[in-house]
């Protein structure tokens, strides 16, 4: 089971990976053309700002779970050393839980908005298109943030080590 759930994580971050650097690519290049065309021609395309915006929304989105995925998201650590480092293990693996229960909850509160979109068929004013479906990221991005918190707190040995040149400090301070 355990072994599934790494292979699971792993999937899971590839795929998070491509679609973020696709959002991404996406939206240098619309920007890039709109900014070109408003050079060349004087007037800019009318799409490429509500586009560029989409784009933006799917890459920070998929964002969070790479961040996640790499324990590399923010997090105050002002309060580190105010409880015993024998809590640890037992802080982690809270930790890991109310990040799976807030992620939970935040996707089930999106779901609502996105279901709230589609039953209103809400539409882009500049490219009359429906949004829901851009819209739908958001809850499946934190409901797979709920499930990958969840499965680092069953096996907490899955979860990376922490990131990122604060977590070097701490470390050397610790040593």
């Amino acid at each position: 089971m355990k072994e599934s759930a790494r292979r699971f994580l792993s999937a899971l971050y590839q795929v998070e990976r491509a679609i973020a650097c696709v959002a991404f690519a996406l939206l240098v290049a619309v920007i890039f053309s709109d900014v070109a065309t408003r050079v060349f021609s004087g007037s800019g395309l009318y799409w490429a700002r509500q586009i560029g915006v989409y784009a933006n929304v799917i890459k920070v989105m998929f964002g969070i779970g790479l961040a996640s995925a790499a324990n590399a998201h923010l997090r105050p650590r002002f309060a580190d050393g105010w409880l015993p480092k024998s809590w640890g293990p037992f802080l982690d693996h809270f930790s890991e839980v109310l990040m799976a229960l807030f992620c939970l909850a935040f996707a089930l509160v999106a779901f609502d908005l996105v279901r709230e979109t589609y039953l209103l068929d809400v539409r882009s004013v500049v490219l009359r298109m429906i949004v829901w479906p851009i819209q739908g990221v958001i809850p499946l991005v934190f409901a797979l943030a709920a499930l990958r918190h969840g499965l680092y707190a069953r096996w907490p040995d899955l979860k990376p080590p922490e990131q990122g040149a604060m977590a070097d400090a701490q470390t050397k301070l610790e040593s």
